[in-house]
């Protein structure tokens, strides 16, 4: 006679594999304090709210699968491996995987002993708990995520896209989610991680944690798009490792919302390494955006090029601190770093932080940040030409970003944002004609 008691017992110790992962994450979470304005990387984000109302109390419930939704993340003319994940969880019915050999794509639920193996060997080797303590919260609940390796010198056909799409809660909760992309030596692939939201106001608190390794001579090309629901609070950490001649080139677009941190750490482990880091970030209203990128040149003979660009309108905050750390063996080390920012009204603010931090000697570095608003003298250009005012404001306002979107690998998305990006400008079609 079969024994369900004993069935399901089995199958609770496969799932009990990440039980190590998850106490590490609890014990660091457990002694964690939530930063306040006095801790350096957090003094101009206050999240005293988080505790106060109660965000960490409940997980985010399941949602009915509503195929209207593929409506946020749909890219016109865009094929992809497609995972969606609905509340945290595996919606299949939204999903679109075909086969590639190239690439092997798993939840962790679903992993065999060999994924279990690179997995429980990879996750938080790059993160250092204690200092990215919403990281240790995130494994102290870890249950499922995605993991994708790219096989050696292989490249995947089709871009990977996955998926984050939350929905209205009655009470404040939260979604924990997880990605590891291990690339191995020669291998290619894209990887566009979606955040997307429901239209109806949000009080969700998303903690999303990417951990990306490049094997030597692999090439990956990363977008993050973070679209969600204003009132949504996302905070985020993207950890990149590279090997010798490994090839990097992440895209970043926050739209605002209540809250919206984002950490982006890239660490260079082998020489001939090189990261193109390119972002954008558009709060409005009373939103809020903070991004803080730290790269950490560990090995000689390697680049990184670091631009973000961000336009704040209205009473919106945007905070940037982003670090170079060049330890004293990266020698012949090229390192750039541009943070500008457009403000669109007299109460928008920005608190912007560029740093080096040189131990070698024979290096290349530079690093810079602006705050300005629109020339008058433009303006007044387009003036005399016949462009109204306001139309004269939405397109200076977008030449300011669309040097970075214009750039993009696939051009897909770059006309998937722009009419997104545009409507954060004007909703009136006449204004915006000439972005589209």
């Amino acid at each position: 006679m079969f024994d369900f008691t004993q069935a399901a017992l089995a199958v609770e110790r496969e799932r009990d594999w990440l039980s190590p992962l998850r106490a590490q994450g609890k014990s660091v979470w457990q002694h964690y304090s939530l930063p306040t304005r006095k801790t350096e990387n957090w003094k101009y984000t206050n999240l005293s709210f988080l505790q106060k109302q109660n965000y960490f109390a409940r997980q985010i419930s399941d949602a009915p699968l509503d195929p209207s939704l593929s409506a946020l993340y749909q890219i016109p003319e865009f094929e992809v491996h497609r995972l969606v994940f609905v509340n945290g969880r595996y919606a299949e019915g939204l999903s679109s995987l075909s086969e590639d050999s190239a690439l092997e794509l798993s939840r962790f639920e679903d992993a065999d002993d060999l994924q279990r193996k690179i997995i429980a060997g990879k996750l938080n080797t790059n993160i250092e708990l204690k200092e990215f303590g919403f990281s240790a919260l995130n494994t102290s609940q870890l249950s499922d995520g995605v993991f994708l390796r790219v096989k050696r010198n292989r490249k995947v056909d089709k871009p990977i896209q996955v998926v984050w799409l939350t929905t209205s809660e009655s009470d404040n909760a939260n979604v924990n989610s997880r990605l590891l992309m291990v690339l191995e030596s020669g291998a290619e692939a894209s990887l566009l991680e979606h955040y997307v939201s429901s239209s109806e106001s949000h009080n969700v608190f998303t903690n999303a944690v990417t951990e990306l390794f490049l094997g030597a001579n692999a090439k990956l090309t990363h977008y993050r798009l973070h679209k969600e629901q204003e009132s949504a609070v996302h905070i985020g950490a993207v950890f990149a490792t590279l090997e010798s001649a490994a090839h990097l080139n992440s895209f970043y677009l926050a739209f605002g919302s209540r809250l919206k941190r984002l950490d982006v750490h890239v660490e260079y482990e082998g020489e001939g390494a090189e990261s193109h880091i390119n972002g954008v970030y558009l709060p409005k209203n009373k939103q809020h955006v903070d991004i803080h990128s730290c790269i950490e040149h560990k090995v000689p003979h390697c680049r990184s090029n670091e631009v973000f660009r961000g336009i704040v309108a209205d009473e919106a905050r945007a905070v940037f601190n982003g670090r170079i750390h060049i330890h004293k063996d990266a020698q012949k080390t090229e390192a750039y770093l541009s943070n500008k920012n457009l403000l669109t009204s007299n109460k928008a603010e920005v608190d912007t932080k560029p740093e080096l931090e040189i131990y070698a000697d024979d290096v290349r570095c530079a690093h810079g940040a602006t705050v300005a608003q629109l020339d008058p003298m433009s303006l007044h250009y387009l003036r005399t030409r016949g462009v109204s005012e306001n139309e004269a404001l939405v397109m200076l306002s977008f030449g300011f970003i669309n040097e970075l979107i214009a750039e993009l690998k696939h051009e897909a998305i770059s006309h998937y944002l722009r009419p997104a990006i545009a409507q954060l400008f004007s909703r009136d079609p006449a204004l915006v004609r000439h972005l589209l």
